[in-house]
């Protein structure tokens, strides 16, 4: 699996320094193109950080996706989190990234702490596989129940059996 706890940490923003003086374990990974932080949370600690953030003002979960980061490699769950308030032009954001192996794809969900979570987390466990332990009705939600695999995952292979129905 994908550690980055162990190696040299990168910049650290100010929501990064927020959760180290709160001793909330994480690992920052530097700032993305338009300057949303990005930090790395583990599975086991995303519950009690999620909380904390929505506590901080984190009241949105602007979006939630997940991805295969490389063929055989981990799963990456991805969180983006909005402080909205009113007269804010500039909303604060932060990203949260939470790697996964994909023997074993589990991550707690948040759909306790933002309801938006609901579909996403649902898309997401359809499309790669993550397991979101705790989620209310974790089904599959764009592909028919009886599809098999995880058709968004890179070593994923196409079925010879299933046929376009009646698709015009």
């Amino acid at each position: 699996m994908l550690d980055l706890f162990n190696k040299t940490s990168q910049v650290q923003g100010r929501i990064s320094a927020w959760l180290a003086s709160n001793n909330l374990p994480h690992r920052p990974l530097g700032f993305d193109y338009q300057g949303v932080e990005t930090l790395q949370i583990k599975p086991e600690d995303w519950p009690s950080i999620a909380v904390a953030l929505y506590v901080n003002g984190f009241n949105y979960l602007r979006c939630q996706c997940g991805y295969d980061v490389y063929p055989g490699g981990p799963l990456a769950s991805v969180y983006y989190l909005t402080k909205v308030d009113d007269n804010v032009d500039q909303p604060e954001e932060v990203c949260i990234k939470i790697f996964v192996p994909r023997e074993n794809p589990k991550i707690p969900s948040i759909f306790w702490v933002w309801k938006t979570a609901d579909y996403q987390e649902r898309e997401t466990y359809d499309m790669l596989g993550i397991v979101y332990e705790s989620h209310p009705n974790l089904k599959r939600i764009l592909m028919p129940e009886s599809w098999l695999g995880w058709p968004l995952r890179k070593d994923y292979i196409t079925p010879d059996f299933y046929e376009l129905q009646d698709a015009y």
